[in-house]
């Protein structure tokens, strides 16, 4: 089944790790991609502690609106590399739940598409759980699952910085 949780709202990877964490309590095979991030962050730290593997761009990046041309095509190099690995790993071990956060932001701004997007769509016995803001019309028809996050209040409106262990 496909999960979608979107919206502006603070939220959406916290819930998806949430779901990787009581699968994985289960003992479901889980699998945690993460586009369009990298640095370090408490949820990442925890997951790997839990054996739960997360797969993610080794490079610094940039907000994509704030991307020169030469910086995006190096950020859509990176997501090409993340999905080969997501690839390679459901081809050896199988996956019954593939998180993907921030995929559908991704999509948007270019840095996949829609092909490699619907490849994970149509896996079989598994759950796929894709966060991000404003899903195309043809995700939200296939999902099992939508959660829409709506900010009505956030710090970061107020000029307070993201805080460890709060927003990462």
């Amino acid at each position: 089944m496909i999960h979608l949780y979107i919206g502006n709202g603070k939220g959406k990877t916290s819930a998806a790790f949430g779901l990787a964490m009581r699968a994985a309590g289960h003992k479901m095979n889980v699998l945690v991609a993460q586009f369009l991030k990298s640095g370090g962050t408490g949820e990442i730290n925890s997951l790997e502690k839990l054996g739960i593997p997360v797969i993610r761009s080794q490079k610094q990046m940039k907000f994509v609106f704030n991307m020169n041309d030469k910086e995006k095509e190096q950020c859509r190099d990176e997501q090409i590399i993340i999905l080969s690995k997501i690839k390679e790993i459901i081809n050896k071990t199988g996956q019954t739940v593939l998180i993907l956060d921030e995929v559908i932001d991704a999509l948007n701004t270019g840095m996949i598409n829609e092909k490699e997007l619907r490849e994970f769509t149509e896996l079989e016995n598994s759950e796929l759980v894709l966060t991000g803001r404003n899903p195309p019309q043809w995700l939200v028809e296939c999902a099992a699952y939508i959660t829409e996050m709506r900010k009505i209040k956030h710090p970061f409106d107020s000029g307070i910085a993201a805080r460890p262990g709060i927003e990462f």
